[in-house]
């Protein structure tokens, strides 16, 4: 049967004006953003909470943390490379989105566990599953429009819904669950929903027909491809179009330099958070320089991406002047790539642990009630549209794929009811001032040992909470401590309760918490830190927000704002490559502007909890953020696609994915750095390093733009 004829008929059944096997795809990838960002937005969260505690993390060192994230994050987008040539090849895309969604649950439900081991395996499991998944699902996109290339548009624009309203949901529903019950609990959603979306999308098998078998060897590449962040970018034109120039065949030189390449880069990433951590070092502490000049990893890693350069310039100057030429273009793409994804990703790094520490999460009387109304209409409003989405899916095709039908309809049910928990917890909880003993203490300045003074040159003063392991001799200063905190048990005026402090901020005991945590600190042969208190006041209308809540922003912003932008690149205003890379970057730079501004009442060294700003300067930061990937996001791999000719297609995607896993991993490594150069600096300085870096980059992109415009041969 042909594939004119398979995709007419594949075209019968439609929602929306699309083929119902588009909003198959639509939900199966809505889950695997959903477990994906669920995961991702807990990482760093949990790995550095402390050990004992209401909800006891690993304790780790942000700077081991991030390392170990960036490495995670880096693997993500190199793994796809093989994921797509395994189902080109051998599988198929739709064995290939099975087999890597199968993969993925196995991780997440690993990651729930909390041991190390299992944690490591999670995470390897993830990066393997997600090769497979990910650059597998657009490519049966691809294949259903081939004939249809005018729906296409419309497509991407479902699928890109599906892939934010996952990413939405994941956020909000498994980091709410991590913090509010327990980690475990967080982790093991996002895999509850990955395995439930693997199934709908096999059981609707009928629908697709020959669509996503494995390809005839005459296949050639489609031309769509996933964005940096697994969202829908630009489709590729036909790289027949293209000049193709003299045979460029790899040589055996070509070979080797891929394979050195590579080993040095995939050892490099795992030798980094190995030799932090466990102090495994798979390169040698010492090669060539003095370690204490610079550690043999380093210049190991700097010799791989020398070798590759030289492989990149090599293969190029084979080509002829036009496509020598967009090619050099291509990577002067990849390279401003790397200084955006850095400084991107700190959204799953350095700005978890400034809306965790540093940012007053606390909302009471008519701020608590705008919260809860804008929360509501947040969560309520959106499932309210996909459950519409559903049910008219399964009107036209429940008598073809009911059990996937009813699998989907079990999960939204879950989700509903997940949202009716979250949503009556937050609106039940009674809220207390709680009053407890501190010691007041004069706060030294570390250098010259005199005691510290703000801005208004008033003394400042530390206070200590008086634990039931405190000792006093009767020389302390003691003084009565206030603190709003809330909790479902009902309680009164004067009744005695106790607090824990947890990274700078008091939490609530219950008396099943309050056992566990008394039994830790016995366990680890340390003096309890519990606080003794009391209930001094019933409050109203009190609620804290979560460290994950911020982070679905971004996907928020993009649902708002992705039309608008869209409608710009389609205007006669719609600016150059050059231009929108740039804006991309000095937007974003601006975004980290904004916190490097709000922060600076936040002094050198000042412990988690100990000065909190307002969330204001986050939800800024964030829309920044995202007006700034809107901005570079029609560029990335469409250019690829239309610069680079089809001999050297595979290759120069490859190199693209690897700076943007380079940039991953920047941002998790200089993300790591908060805690250290807040400690020597500031916080404002941290932040202003990622305002200064994007908005070089984009300034030297945008005076790029003439030479760009020249090197790209007329290519829009």
């Amino acid at each position: 049967m042909s594939s004119q004829v398979v995709n007419n008929d594949f075209f019968k059944s439609k929602v929306l004006g699309h083929p119902a096997g588009l909003f198959v795809l639509f939900f199966t990838e809505m889950w695997e953003r959903f477990s994906f960002y669920g995961m991702r937005v807990l990482l760093i969260n949990f790995l550095t909470m402390a050990a004992i505690g209401t909800n006891p993390g690993w304790e780790w060192t942000s700077e081991n943390a991030g390392a170990l994230f960036g490495t995670y994050a880096g693997l993500l987008y190199l793994t796809p490379i093989a994921g797509g040539i395994i189902a080109d090849k051998l599988t198929g895309y739709r064995w290939a989105v099975v087999i890597g969604a199968i993969i993925m649950t196995l991780g997440h439900a690993s990651m729930a566990l909390e041991t190390e081991f299992s944690l490591y395996l999670g995470l390897g499991l993830l990066v393997v599953g997600t090769g497979f998944f990910k650059p597998n699902m657009t490519s049966i996109i691809s294949e259903m429009y081939k004939d249809l290339p005018e729906k296409k548009d419309g497509a991407y624009t479902i699928f890109y819904m599906g892939v934010n309203a996952g990413a939405f949901f994941g956020m909000m529903l498994c980091g709410y669950l991590a913090e509010k019950v327990g980690w475990s609990w967080g982790f093991g959603l996002a895999g509850i929903f990955m395995l439930l979306g693997m199934l709908q999308f096999w059981l609707a098998k009928p629908l697709f027909g020959t669509i996503g078998d494995v390809p005839s060897k005459t296949t050639k590449h489609e031309d769509a491809e996933i964005s940096p962040d697994g969202r829908i970018e630009d489709k590729a034109i036909s790289n027949e179009s293209k000049p193709a120039g003299k045979l460029n065949n790899f040589t055996l030189v070509d070979k080797v330099l891929i394979v050195i390449t590579s080993l040095i880069g995939l050892l490099y990433l795992i030798d980094d958070p190995a030799s932090k951590i466990g102090n495994i070092h798979l390169l040698p502490e010492q090669f060539i320089l003095s370690k204490d000049i610079l550690p043999g990893s380093i210049v190991i890693t700097i010799i791989g991406l020398l070798l590759f350069l030289y492989l990149v310039i090599s293969r190029i100057v084979r080509y002829e002047k036009v496509v020598r030429d967009r090619m050099i273009a291509v990577i002067v793409f990849a390279f401003f790539t790397i200084f955006f994804w850095m400084s991107f990703e700190q959204g799953a790094t350095s700005l978890v642990l400034f809306a965790r520490d540093f940012t007053d999460r606390t909302l009471s009387g008519n701020s608590a009630i705008a919260f809860f109304v804008i929360d509501t209409l947040l969560t309520i409003v959106p499932l309210l549209l996909i459950s519409w989405v559903l049910y008219l899916l399964f009107r036209k095709t429940f008598n073809r794929i009911g059990l996937s039908n009813i699998i989907l309809a079990l999960s939204f049910i879950g989700v509903w009811g997940i949202v009716a928990w979250k949503m009556n917890n937050d609106f039940t909880s009674q809220a207390y001032q709680i009053k407890y003993q501190a010691i007041k203490s004069a706060k030294l300045n570390e250098e010259t040992k005199e005691q510290e003074k703000d801005e208004k040159g008033e003394p400042v003063f530390e206070y200590t909470p008086v634990t039931e392991s405190t000792v006093l001799n009767g020389n302390e200063v003691i003084t009565d401590q206030f603190v709003d905190l809330s909790d479902q048990e009902i309680k009164r005026v004067n009744d005695k309760v106790t607090l824990h402090s947890e990274i700078g901020k008091m939490m609530y005991l219950t008396k099943e918490k309050e056992d566990k945590i008394r039994g830790d600190y016995k366990k680890a042969g340390r003096p309890s830190l519990i606080v003794p208190a009391t209930i001094s006041e019933i409050k109203e209308n009190h609620i804290e927000i979560t460290t994950s809540w911020f982070s679905i922003l971004n996907s928020f912003f993009i649902i708002v704002f992705a039309s608008l932008f869209s409608k710009w690149w389609d205007s006669k205003y719609n600016p150059s490559a050059a231009v929108k890379y740039g804006l991309g970057l000095i937007i974003m730079g601006v975004g980290f502007g904004i916190l490097a501004y709000g922060t600076q009442i936040i002094p050198p060294g000042a412990a988690a909890g100990s000065v909190r700003v307002s969330l204001v300067w986050l939800v800024l930061a964030y829309l920044f953020h995202t007006l700034g990937e809107l901005c570079l996001s029609p560029v990335g791999l469409s250019y690829v696609s239309k610069l680079v000719p089809a001999r050297m297609i595979a290759f120069m995607f490859g190199m693209w994915y690897l700076a943007i896993a380079i940039g991953n991993k920047l941002a998790g490594t200089l993300g790591g750095q908060i805690e250290n150069i807040t400690k020597e600096y500031s916080l404002s300085v941290f932040f202003l390093i990622f305002t200064i870096v994007p908005v070089v980059a984009g300034l030297i992109v945008m005076s790029l733009n003439p030479m760009l415009k020249k090197l790209m041969h007329g290519v829009k």
